[in-house]
């Protein structure tokens, strides 16, 4: 059996299960949502493999609650029936952290599943930031950034070449010791089971080139404000734009699949009267998919230094999500219509926030850091806190904050 590792979200799962009767666990597959609901649950039930479980649910329901609680539902939405069975559990018994599910795939609203609120918290799971898979020291702490400590690391023990197979790898708990061959060959099967079963099973059962050409046009796109018009040329191709509704079909279905992960657009109250952007950012839920879509690797990155600063982005985003959860904490993005923005800016629990920007060449961290301080500026304090941090996160070197005040941040450092 793999060693299990320790994983941020047990964290949040403990807590969870010590205030609700039962917890959703959400996340797209393979990110190691049951091995971690596994490690507190003292019975499982894999419902999107055992056939005589589904069937009980009609035959004798009242017996896939007999075992020993933690009861974790493997892959619920394959019997989403489980649903109301558990929310009425839930009820009768009166007991906190008695249910778990897991889903990889969000079903669609359903007037016969009643709210789960009261009953269910959920969580979102992602896969691995480079903490959880042993790549980060995590010497530079989120937590004590948001509270304004100064912080400082060095993060030259991950070399540009290891982090090229990070982003082509991915964050997948099966990948985390795979050479890159293995990797995108794994993750291009994953891709071709979303293409060819999980988004038809969804109802979508259209051309799949389309679905393929889409997901080429998110990994171009990624970190970047790609219009819903724009997808629908490169998808239609010589054919023209796909219509508006096949398209946001398609996203939708890979949104429910937990797949992407967009950043929205914050709307702080601004000093400066310029416009702001409201499109989102598209992002994956994991670096690797992007390149995977694209059919590339480590080479054909190195060999695209501004392509490569894109997909970088996706990584830090995606560490960055996963940290600030443990805080109940968002992640957006800022643009306004005079071409300033900013990659992230993260909210935290008591109107704690901070902005970074993401700069794969150190040699540009003081570009960033003048633009984090002219976007602070500009923000209206008397309506928003002073942000608790800046930071410009890179890829290597020294970590601290500078006479500025703006943090440089070693991906390699950042740590929950």
């Amino acid at each position: 059996m793999a060693t299990y590792l320790p994983r941020i979200a047990d964290q949040e799962l403990e807590a969870r299960l010590s205030v609700m009767g039962a917890v959703l666990i959400e996340g797209p597959k393979a990110c190691g949502k049951t091995a971690t609901a596994s490690q507190v649950a003292n019975t499982i039930i894999r419902l999107d493999e055992d056939a005589a479980a589904r069937a009980q649910l009609d035959l004798d329901p009242q017996a896939l609650f007999a075992g020993e609680p933690p009861i974790l539902f493997d892959e619920w939405q394959v019997a989403p029936d489980i649903w109301n069975r558990v929310r009425r559990q839930v009820d009768d018994r009166a007991e906190k952290g008695h249910f778990i599910l897991t889903g990889s795939a969000r079903p669609r609203d359903d007037a016969n599943r009643h709210s789960g609120a009261g009953r269910f918290s959920v969580m979102q799971m992602r896969p691995m930031s480079l903490f959880e898979s042993g790549h980060s020291t995590g010497e530079m702490s989120l937590a004590s950034l948001l509270d304004g400590e100064r912080q400082t690391g060095l993060g030259t023990h991950l070399s540009f070449d290891d982090l090229l197979r990070r982003i082509i790898t991915g964050g997948w708990p099966e990948l985390l010791d795979a050479d890159e061959d293995f990797a995108r060959d794994w993750l291009a099967d994953y891709l071709r089971q979303v293409v060819e079963v999980d988004v038809p099973e969804m109802g979508h059962r259209r051309n799949p080139g389309n679905l393929r050409r889409l997901l080429e046009a998110l990994g171009r796109g990624v970190g970047q404000p790609v219009k819903l018009s724009d997808l629908a040329k490169d998808v239609g191709g010589d054919g023209g734009p796909i219509a508006y509704e096949t398209l946001t079909g398609y996203l939708d279905a890979l949104a429910r699949l937990w797949l992407t992960d967009d950043s929205a657009a914050w709307r702080p109250h601004m000093r400066s009267r310029a416009r702001l952007r409201t499109a989102p950012v598209r992002y994956f839920v994991d670096p690797s998919i992007g390149p995977a879509a694209l059919n590339i690797g480590s080479a054909e990155l190195k060999a695209d230094p501004l392509a490569l600063g894109f997909h970088f982005e996706a990584l830090v985003i995606r560490d960055l999500r996963i940290y600030a959860q443990l805080h109940r904490g968002r992640v957006d993005s800022w643009r306004d219509e005079n071409g300033n923005e900013v990659d992230a800016v993260l909210t935290a629990r008591d109107n704690k926030w901070a902005a970074f920007e993401v700069k794969l060449n150190p040699r540009d961290v003081d570009a960033g850091a003048a633009s984090l301080l002219k976007f602070a500026r500009n923000v209206d304090t008397d309506r928003h806190k002073e942000p608790a941090c800046l930071g410009v996160i890179t890829s290597t070197g020294a970590g601290g904050r500078r006479p500025d005040g703006v943090h440089v941040i070693p991906i390699g450092c950042l740590g929950p």
